[in-house]
């Protein structure tokens, strides 16, 4: 492998970096040559800091917006400009990279750049789709495809059908990813780009779909998208904080937000399995009224959290200081960034309340920590259906008619997942069992890491 060259080309969010640039360590640890890793030149901007591995190098593509200005909100222009651009540039790349005597041996792109691999196949590089959705939501989707003969159709309406996968729930459309709804406002931009992804796999005489998941996370999901070469080889998520005698994997991963530094030593100051840890991810941004209603619920519930509040913009940055100002923090902490892996395997932390974006269940299940689900968006919804009824690590919480999440609901869920009552401890069971086999299924001779191997090995 030591004369390979792998391009990982990714969109610069956060929850499609960390998982892109955990595959780049992990090809770099099986003995790939060389590693480039590849995103917006505006987003190569935004990182914190390069983690340095040997072998490992940086790149950068055009979304058509470098100085990260886009002169408009409408989705459509903005995905046409990053195709038009980022196929351009993404030529230029890899005309360049051969020129300085390193031509890329194989292609690994995500979602949202379905064009990347018509370039590859253009240029007679392989290439494999890394999907960063969980399986269970790329199932769905392919299914929602399959119902309409592979053809989408803007002027449909239909919401989905219910589906049933084998040995899985029913998933309805609440258990949807929302963007296949016909009233979410990102469906008619989303779903032209999920076909787009499929069409390339299928017009592909080799199609190869690497999945951050595992064998036993998702094995049904993963059957039912059999003819699309699906390896699932995650999860995608730090060994460093899996394995404590791993030493060959320092680096956290990438950040694009600060993190704090106070938030160790107040953890540290908090009993075993007490802290509720808050988060929703790097893209949410959540409503006055729902701030204040979470506030309540977690300071009602006499439990320490610890609160992950980005900052937004400059009109809601004083009302989230006056939320700062309520909290004592003897009783929470609230910051603006911190680094999840870290805080999720401290022993302080008892349950995690989150969005269910598949980074942060991925990390939930690695770590063994109960979760009370808030869904967003995108997959989350599906996600969180998969804590409460497959993997039983968690509930999902209910919100009212309008959609708001109540501070009763919020207390009895964290009551629910971390008091002493039977479905409590159930549920943290499940997720110290699903810890174990997560663990094991990317340690050496597990699943996911003979599936890497082979792969590797195919390339060859």
């Amino acid at each position: 492998m030591e004369n390979k060259h792998f391009l990982l080309i990714c969109m610069p969010g956060q929850g499609h970096i960390n998982p892109m640039f955990q595959l780049g360590k992990c090809l770099i640890h099986a003995g790939a040559g060389r590693v480039t890793f590849a995103t917006t030149a505006h987003g190569l901007t935004q990182v914190e800091a390069f983690p340095s591995l040997e072998n490992l190098h940086y790149a950068s593509f055009s979304d058509g917006f470098d100085d990260g200005i886009k002169p408009t909100n409408d989705p459509h222009r903005i995905m046409a400009e990053l195709k038009r651009v980022g196929s351009q540039t993404l030529t230029e790349l890899l005309l360049s990279l051969s020129k300085e005597g390193n031509p890329v041996s194989y292609l690994i792109y995500t979602l949202l750049l379905p064009w990347a691999a018509d370039i590859a196949r253009d240029m007679s590089i392989p290439s494999a789709f890394l999907c960063i959705l969980s399986t269970t939501a790329f199932a769905l989707c392919y299914c929602f495809f399959e119902e309409r003969d592979g053809v989408y159709d803007s002027n449909d309406n239909r919401p989905p059908s219910s589906i049933e996968m084998p040995g899985l729930p029913l998933f309805t459309s609440k258990d949807m990813p929302s963007f296949l709804l016909p009233n979410d406002p990102h469906a008619s931009t989303l779903i032209p780009i999920f076909q787009h992804h499929i069409q390339a796999l299928e017009k592909d005489s080799n199609p190869c779909v690497l999945l951050n998941t595992s064998d036993c996370v998702e094995e049904e999901a993963i059957r039912l998208i059999s003819n699309l070469n699906p390896i699932p080889i995650g999860p995608l998520v730090s060994y460093a904080f899996l394995d404590e005698n791993n030493s060959t994997d320092s680096s956290c991963g990438i950040d694009l937000f600060e993190k704090s530094a106070e938030y160790s030593q107040w953890l540290n100051s908090k009993p075993e399995g007490s802290v509720v840890y808050v988060s929703f991810g790097s893209l949410a941004v959540l409503q006055r009224n729902q701030m204040e209603k979470i506030l309540l619920g977690l300071t009602s519930n006499c439990r320490p959290f610890l609160w992950v509040i980005r900052p937004s913009g400059s009109n809601d940055r004083e009302f989230e200081e006056k939320i700062r100002d309520k909290v004592n923090e003897e009783v929470g902490l609230i910051v603006p960034w911190c680094s999840q892996m870290e805080v999720l395997t401290h022993e302080s932390i008892g349950c995690f309340m989150m969005h269910c974006g598949w980074n942060s269940t991925l990390e939930s299940l690695a770590t063994g920590v109960p979760v009370v689900g808030f869904p967003q968006f995108s997959d989350q919804t599906t996600n969180a259906k998969m804590v409460e009824e497959v993997w039983r690590t968690g509930v999902r919480a209910r919100v009212n008619e309008d959609g708001t999440l109540e501070a009763e609901e919020i207390a009895r869920c964290l009551d629910m997942v971390m008091g002493g009552g039977q479905r409590g401890e159930e549920i943290r069971r499940n997720a110290k069992k699903w810890k174990g086999l997560t663990l094991e299924a990317v340690m050496e001779g597990g699943s996911s890491y003979n599936n890497l191997n082979a792969f590797l090995e195919k390339i060859e």
